[in-house]
């Protein structure tokens, strides 16, 4: 979003599209997962992933600034969850479920979701 453009939806806020971004790649790169995989690390990276920008939107729906500030920071913790995702993987690169490559490239997206 360019700078000193108004905000009108958790849609315009950077962050949220980032996060968006990072958890339709993670969809893309679990969707050749082992069926195997399909309840155990396929499930646990596309729930960290959707975590984020779910919770983005929630508390931009709430009517008080301070519910939004508690949602923002609760979408933060799924940045505690990109470190559980980053290791899931990290797993699965090692597992040979994802060429490591995607695997990092997926890992950094994440953590650049929160350093802005």
């Amino acid at each position: 979003m360019p700078k000193g453009s108004t905000i009108r939806s958790y849609k315009d806020l950077d962050v949220w599209t980032m996060s968006m971004s990072l958890a339709e790649s993670c969809y893309r790169v679990t969707r050749h997962f082992p069926r195997e995989e399909m309840y155990g690390m396929t499930a646990q990276i596309r729930r960290a992933s959707t975590s984020i920008p779910a919770n983005i939107a929630e508390g931009y729906g709430r009517d008080r600034t301070g519910s939004f500030i508690q949602f923002l920071r609760i979408s933060r913790a799924p940045h505690e969850n990109s470190k559980h995702m980053s290791s899931w993987l990290a797993v699965s690169a090692c597992y040979g479920a994802m060429p490591c490559h995607v695997c990092w490239t997926n890992a950094r997206r994440s953590a650049r979701c929160f350093a802005q």
